[in-house]
């Protein structure tokens, strides 16, 4: 039989043994529950990143149809006749006569504009109608200058100056 105060030796250094083990592998998976801690919060930070990325493409795809809407506001420089043709079109529609006399390029700060001289001969009140049509119309127009006048017994004729928002043929050709 063996000693007591082996055995007491022998429990001794086993419980020595067991808590350096325990405090080695505490160690351990301590660092590497902080590398899965680093890991887990580069994951979230990337999906944020991603739901970001995410967010920012439905909001350029919204304002990139937004953009569009408001290219129509404005006469491309390739659409000038087609813009003409629009005017003479509602002064037919009101039962005048609209006549462009002159088209020019002009710019107002950075934005490129367009300027019409505009004559419309009609009664009085297809005139006043015409020229209403044309500065509600949904184009960026504003009438810089105006002059009402008779011309004959029940013919009257309005000269007008528009200023139209224009914008170059390079920027209205933009695909997304």
């Amino acid at each position: 039989m063996k000693s007591p105060f082996f055995h007491i030796l022998l429990a001794c250094s086993l419980c020595i043994a067991a808590i350096a083990g325990y405090g080695y592998w505490y160690t351990v998976i301590g660092d590497k529950s902080t590398a899965v801690a680093n890991l887990e919060s580069q994951i979230v930070a990337k999906n944020k990143t991603a739901d970001h990325i995410a967010s920012v493409r439905a909001s350029l795809a919204e304002i990139a149809d937004d953009e569009a809407i408001m290219q129509n506001y404005f006469v491309p420089e390739t659409g000038v006749v087609a813009f003409i043709t629009n005017l003479e079109g509602q002064g037919h529609t009101q039962g005048t006569a609209v006549n462009v006399n002159s088209v020019s390029m002009s710019s107002v700060g950075a934005q490129p504009t367009l300027t019409f001289s505009v004559t419309i001969k009609g009664t009085f009140d297809a005139v006043m109608r015409t020229v209403g049509a044309i500065e509600y119309s949904p184009y960026d127009l504003s009438i810089s200058t105006f002059s009402f006048g008779h011309d004959d017994k029940n013919s009257w004729i309005a000269n007008l100056g528009l200023v139209v928002g224009s914008v170059s043929a390079s920027s209205t050709a933009r695909t997304p």
